[in-house]
């Protein structure tokens, strides 16, 4: 048994108020985590964020938001709270990507109880963009229930119809129709659930990373160009794959079966963290805080990198479940 192993036998305790567990060590070689016990928690040891089903995304400053039923969350690194933007304008964003643009950082959101696309001010909330289901388009998708959301180099962007038509729209920086591509199935170039999407930055020209979460015989990742052409399959066999997000040559995918794997630039399983094998457990929405176990997730819905390659994990959870993975920097051998 590897040490990795080990350690999380060895100390995945549940989490309950008034303790705060051991780190506890998962992953292997250069991709070797720790948890943080207690990050994001309030001074009670509880959730402050309540019920959720998104997403995360890293700012440049390095702080962290998380989207929840209630709306979206900030934080420090540390996991201190500094501000939030809550209410129905904000709620319920299953999907985030943040850009770097002319005038400020930006949060795209794709809202499926919603029906819409958004795009936001990162540091102010101010909403500068709707996207409604495209009329335009000449279909009649209804209901429109947006999963994903992503943004091309030079602006446009794209938004998956994952849990209802399975299309993916592409529009213009300013939010106008280009054209869709995709549909519902089980065929080579269908899908079955387009859950989660992101940008491809490993290759050159970028291209759509697609995770197609309910894809019969398992779930897979897909390539798209940017022009909605299929490419590729990447891999398959990965349960339920729920988003993807890259960092140099490494993708971060959430499991919805509780576990999180990273793939190389090869598209190869490089680690896999905090896998859950208690069939009771994973994949479950309603693990209330006090059986939730350090180092083991539940519903592992949305992730992100910050620029020291640390993660952050968000749960599909009742009580709202947030971690940080700190990224273990082994001694350089001579």
């Amino acid at each position: 048994m590897s040490v990795a192993v080990t350690l999380v036998f060895g100390f995945a305790l549940p989490v309950r108020a008034a303790e705060t567990p051991e780190p506890v060590r998962m992953g292997c070689g250069h991709m070797t985590f720790d948890t943080v016990p207690g990050w994001s928690l309030g001074a009670d040891g509880k959730s402050v964020i309540g019920p959720c089903h998104g997403s995360v995304v890293v700012d440049k400053e390095g702080n962290i938001y998380t989207s929840a039923h209630a709306g979206v969350f900030v934080f420090t690194p540390e996991g201190k709270p500094v501000r939030s933007f809550l209410g129905d304008k904000y709620s319920d964003i299953h999907d985030m990507k943040i850009r770097d643009e002319a005038d400020g950082e930006f949060i795209y959101g794709a809202r499926n109880a919603n029906a819409e696309g958004i795009k936001f001010n990162a540091r102010t909330g101010d909403i500068v963009l709707h996207l409604p289901f495209p009329e335009a388009s000449g279909l009649k998708s209804k209901p429109f229930n947006p999963t994903a959301i992503t943004v091309a180099p030079n602006g446009d962007i794209y938004l998956s119809d994952g849990y209802a038509s399975n299309h993916i729209f592409k529009f213009d920086k300013n939010g106008k129709y280009l054209m869709h591509f995709g549909t519902k199935g089980n065929g080579l170039k269908e899908f079955n659930t387009a859950h989660g999407m992101t940008l491809d930055t490993r290759y050159s020209p970028p291209r759509l990373l697609i995770c197609d979460r309910n894809h019969e015989p398992k779930g897979r990742l897909l390539h798209y160009s940017l022009d909605g052409e299929f490419i590729a399959e990447v891999v398959t066999g990965l349960g339920m794959p729920t988003s993807a997000v890259v960092q140099g040559d490494y993708v971060s995918v959430p499991d919805l079966h509780g576990r999180l794997v990273i793939l190389d630039k090869s598209n190869t399983i490089i680690a896999v963290l905090g896998h859950n094998d208690d069939p009771a457990k994973r994949g479950n929405y309603n693990v209330p805080q006090a059986q939730w176990i350090e180092g083991i997730f539940s519903g592992t819905h949305g992730s992100s990198w910050d620029k020291d390659g640390n993660l952050y994990v968000q749960d599909w959870n009742v009580a709202g479940r947030l971690m940080k993975l700190v990224r273990v920097k082994w001694p350089t051998v001579r």
